[in-house]
This record gives structure tokens, sequence and C-alpha cells, in this order.
């Protein structure tokens, strides 16, 4: 069994503020950037790019700074923000192109978020997948975060701070870690209600992979696709991606002057019904006449978890080419 790849695709890689981004490009017509979380990589974009071609457009999903084929810097804060929107701007010019229409999932939702925020005569419209935007604000995120949780658990985000402390639960494991992490937040393969949440870890040494599913693979994740995204971290480290976390004060600190900013550009939001970062932050969906002025729509999917565009290809993509197809050209 091999991986799935869509045939067609390019890739190649670019100059980018990072030494090099890593891209898999699609089709001909309007330029759409299609940024990955973690822990993923340009595969998990594979059912987008084919539709988005097929569509119109020039798909090109990119690889972060830190993952696969990308540079990886050795400074931790060579992973904030400001740097990472950078690299997009970079892509989108050494494409030749000067706009594009940007879509995140997960920390690419954010990533794609600031884009359009700081690079507005780049990036035109913004599509955003499992994260909602929330306006720069509030006290400093390791300070909101290490209060999540309470006495008995620690959240992922404060677990994954300290250099090397993940890297030591993942690394000699990596193809278990990713099927585990992969499958507890999936819809139909997450752990019930009344088991303990998987975005936790016990402060009684415990680890994050203690609570994941380790007797099943989602729907959508093949043995060949969990090869494929862990050869690629098995190769790079996790360390890379990790820093995109322990960057997040850094980003409070950078986009002060954006505190509370709205994006004004043409957006849209998709989430899952039975995805943490949907509900957790529910508050920020509601607020989104205010801070996406300009929404086109904001769909929760129904049992769906975290990894979206995976789980529900076809009504990701058939949400992404009406939306698309209502922009400027």
């Amino acid at each position: 069994m091999t991986p799935e790849h869509p045939t067609g695709i390019r890739h190649r890689t670019v100059p980018s503020p990072a030494g090099r981004t890593h891209l898999a490009e699609l089709g001909s017509g309007p330029l759409v950037l299609l940024v990955h979380g973690f822990p993923e990589s340009w595969y998990s974009w594979r059912h987008q790019l084919p539709a988005l071609a097929a569509a119109g457009y020039r798909a090109v999903a990119i690889e972060v700074r830190g993952y696969g084929r990308s540079s990886k810097p050795a400074a931790p804060d060579a992973y904030r923000m400001r740097e990472l929107v950078e690299d997009n701007v970079a892509v989108v010019r050494a494409l030749g192109e000067e706009s594009a229409v940007v879509v995140g999932h997960d920390w690419g939702s954010p990533i794609a978020a600031n884009s359009a925020l700081l690079r507005p005569e780049v990036f035109r419209a913004v599509g955003l997948l499992s994260v909602p935007y929330a306006p720069r604000g509030g006290p400093r995120p390791s300070e909101v975060f290490s209060r999540v949780g309470g006495p008995d658990d620690e959240f992922y985000v404060s677990y994954f701070q300290e250099p090397g402390r993940a890297e030591a639960e993942i690394e000699p494991d990596v193809r278990g870690w990713l099927a585990g992490v992969y499958a507890a937040l999936s819809a139909d393969t997450m752990p019930g209600r009344d088991a303990p949440d998987p975005h936790f870890v016990s402060r009684a040494g415990g680890r994050m992979r203690d609570r994941f599913p380790t007797d099943r693979l989602p729907g959508w994740l093949s043995e060949a696709d969990l090869d494929l995204y862990a050869g690629e971290f098995e190769r790079t480290g996790l360390t890379g991606a990790l820093n995109r976390y322990r960057n997040m004060d850094r980003d409070w600190e950078d986009l002060a002057a954006h505190d509370g900013a709205p994006i004004p550009q043409p957006s849209l939001f998709i989430g899952g019904a039975r995805d943490a970062s949907t509900t957790w932050m529910s508050e920020a969906i509601d607020a989104y006449p205010v801070t996406l002025p300009a929404l086109h729509a904001s769909h929760v999917l129904p049992d769906t978890g975290h990894w979206l565009q995976q789980e529900r290809p076809e009504e990701v993509n058939a949400l992404l080419t009406e939306w698309l197809a209502t922009l400027p050209a």
C-alpha cells in the first residue's frame, strides 16, 4: 500500500526567510496558499489540491518552517509568528504572484489570519479551519494556559513549552505517538466523554500518549498515510514543529500594536462540532461580526473532529470552492 498522491503535483523548494520553503503545487489560476498545522505537512491538503485545481485555482500547499523539506532554523525564536508570515509572503513572490488567498488549518489558521492581518496587500482573503480567529489581547498566553487544567492536569500547550520535554515522549516512537494523537482528535476514534481528556497531561509524571487510543486508526488515515507522516518526523525530529508553541509569548509581545484588531478581508471559517478548538473558542466564533466583518460564512460540521479537511474532504472542498467563487478575481 502506498500513500495517496494526487497525480500532477509538482514539488519544489523556493527561497524564503527560513532559508527554503517546500511546496506542493497543482493547477493554474488565482493563487490559493494552504498552510498546515501540528503535527502535519503539505500532505494534509492532499484532498484539497486536486479539488481546487479542478475548480480553476493554483493550489499550493506549503510546509511551514521546521517541517518536512522546509528549512529548520536552530534558534527557538525563529518560529515566531511574524517570521512565518514573511515566509508566506516570500512564497507568493517566488511564485511570481502579487496576491493570494490564504487558508490554514490548526496552527495554520492563526498563521493565515496573521498573514492577512500583517500583510493585507498580499493576502486578499483568508480561510480558517478548526481554530477560530481570536485577536491578540488579554494576559500573556503562558499565564492563561498555566491556569488551564487545575491541580491534577497540565494543559498540553504548557506541556509543550519546555524544550526537549515533549520530544522525549514523542521521538522514541514517533509513529505510535502520531497514530494516537490523530485518533484522539478524530470524531470516529476519540475517547468517550467519560475518559480522561487527551488535551491534558497528569501532573504526576504523566504523558500525553497515556490518554491516546492505541487500538485503532481513524477512518481517514491509512497505514500508508501514517507511514508518510511518521517518516517525515522521524527524519526531521519534532523540535522545529514544537517551537511554534514556544513562541506564543513572543507573538503576544510582537503583535501588541494589533491588540483587538479585526481582519477586514473576505473570510471563511469551518470547524468540527466534535473539535475542542471549536467548543473552547465558541466565544471567538460568536465575536465574528466584529472580528471578521467580511465573513462569508461560519460552518461547524456535525460529527467531525479536528482533522476536518481529511475527515470530511468532500464537504470541506465544496465549502472552499463555493467561497472562493464569491471572491473578486
